[in-house]
């Protein structure tokens, strides 16, 4: 057994801004990863008491420790082999949108360091578009090790737990002022997007890494600058998440707020991995607020908050 707990996750490099912990699992012999700073504890499979009424994918509860922990079977729940003797499985112990929860799989093979830059967006078309559950692949070495979106899979077996568009009014006046969004997962982006149509937001920008968002946030800065507007006209508010391929929040972050112009324009991170150690390391870049997923309705009133 392995508390992951102990081990205090990284997740920038010493300016916090570009290095990413990936633990590499293993299904059916297909090489899957998952941040470390989602991990609590890995530990080996054991026996669980059946949940009656569940999801299919939902294989039982079990008590570690002082909580109930309810267990996925990630094989089941993507439609791969499971192994016919599961003594040799492992779970991994995760926490992050406040919920705790977890994952059978077949083994944990290994940490990495890795960039951020080094992982790579997913190809639409291989891993399903608006359905897809990978939010990345990474190259470490000879291997490819393909990034999971797990708020997907606890939304998909829990949708209470996902983004709740009821939080928000629907007596709500319009606004166009611009708004990019910064999202590697295509179905809290597409989420995301519905919620800020709710909320009155009708010029939102999305974009599925940072590295995206930073080309089009620094080109609206070179086009605001030759005109002579404010660059509130093309951008209001950026709302990031933390983990994504290509360029993270915090190195979105840190660039917004390292350009005279960009720098007045507020940050929201909106992210599911919202400890004390994020919250420091962003406060420190200048982030304006930081709120956990799926809390969609404090995001709107901060969105308000910041820009109206």
């Amino acid at each position: 057994m392995e508390d992951m707990r102990r081990k205090a996750p990284k997740h920038g490099s010493d300016d916090g801004t570009s290095i990413l912990e990936l633990l590499e699992f293993t299904i059916a012999g297909n090489l899957f990863g998952i941040n470390v700073a989602k991990v609590t504890e890995i530990m080996q499979y054991r026996k669980l008491k059946p949940m009656a009424a569940s999801h299919p994918s939902v294989e039982g509860v079990f008590k570690p420790r002082d909580k109930i922990i309810t267990v996925v079977n990630l094989p089941y729940y993507m439609g791969l082999p499971g192994n016919e003797n599961a003594e040799r499985d492992m779970l991994m112990l995760t926490n992050f949108s406040n919920m705790d929860a977890a994952f059978h799989v077949h083994t944990v093979e290994a940490m990495h360091r890795i960039k951020w830059s080094d992982v790579e967006k997913p190809d639409a078309t291989v891993y399903g578009g608006m359905d897809s559950l990978v939010t990345g692949n990474a190259k470490i070495g000879h291997k490819l090790v393909t990034v999971i979106d797990f708020e997907r899979v606890l939304f998909d077996i829990s949708p209470a737990t996902g983004l709740q568009l009821s939080e928000i009014s629907d007596s709500r006046e319009r606004s166009d002022k611009p708004i990019v969004i910064a999202e590697d997962s295509v179905f809290l982006q597409r989420m995301l997007m519905e919620a800020m149509e709710k909320a009155g937001y009708s010029n939102v920008r999305p974009f599925d890494n940072g590295r995206d968002a930073w080309d089009y946030l620094e080109k609206a800065q070179e086009d605001c600058a030759k005109q002579g507007i404010a660059i509130e006209s093309k951008v209001s508010a950026v709302i990031t998440d933390i983990e994504m391929p290509r360029m993270d929040g915090h190195h979105l972050t840190k660039l917004v707020k390292g350009n005279k112009i960009l720098g007045k324009v507020p940050v929201i991170v909106f992210s599911s991995l919202i400890d004390d150690a994020m919250q420091s390391r962003g406060e420190s870049l200048g982030v304006d607020a930081h709120l956990s997923k799926p809390q969609i309705g404090n995001l709107v009133s901060t969105l308000d908050r910041l820009i109206l």
